[in-house]
């Protein structure tokens, strides 16, 4: 594989590679991707998403930003999410876990997850936990990482290119 890297962006770094925050998250979710979206999903609902609702939680500290660049291309991304009430400050959250569909299959997902784990443990975490669709290609790669299944939720989201179709989530877990 070229040259990768992982960089946590601040605000300044977050407004410099919106663009290809946008275009990988439309990519993923016009690839099938069940992280939120359904169909039709253009460049502007995407930017809408990544300056509505991430830009903020950056700036309140309420979410870490991590991408993966291969080569000075962004390859991926994914979110630790630590805004949570005074009882759960123990614990951290994972979201948005996306690899550009071009840059599957070459560890991305692994380094992005490892680096979630590391920043998790810099914050003294004992937990983290996430969503994923149940039967979805993240799903073995959590349990090959140590998250274990908490449950399964039938019928919680929508199907990001069926209306008709509500496909399960499994929650899961990981102990640090």
């Amino acid at each position: 594989m070229k040259q990768s890297s992982i960089l946590c962006l601040d605000v300044k770094g977050f407004d410099l590679y919106i663009e290809d925050l946008a275009n990988l998250l439309r990519d993923c979710v016009h690839d099938g991707a069940s992280v939120g979206f359904v169909q039709p999903f253009s460049l502007e609902n995407s930017r809408g998403f990544w300056v509505g609702k991430i830009r903020p939680s950056l700036v309140s500290g309420e979410t870490t930003l991590m991408i993966a660049t291969v080569a000075g291309e962004v390859a991926g991304t994914v979110q630790l999410c630590t805004g949570s009430m005074p009882n759960q400050t123990h614990k951290g959250e994972v979201s948005k876990l996306l690899v550009s569909p071009k840059f599957r299959k070459r560890g991305t997902a692994k380094m992005l997850m490892a680096e979630l784990e590391k920043q998790a443990r810099d914050r003294y975490f004992t937990l983290i936990t996430l969503d994923t669709r149940t039967g979805d290609n993240a799903e073995p790669l959590y349990k090959l990482l140590g998250y274990e299944t908490a449950g399964v939720i039938p019928g919680y989201a929508q199907d990001p290119h069926d209306t008709g179709k509500f496909d399960p989530t499994t929650y899961m877990y990981k102990q640090l």
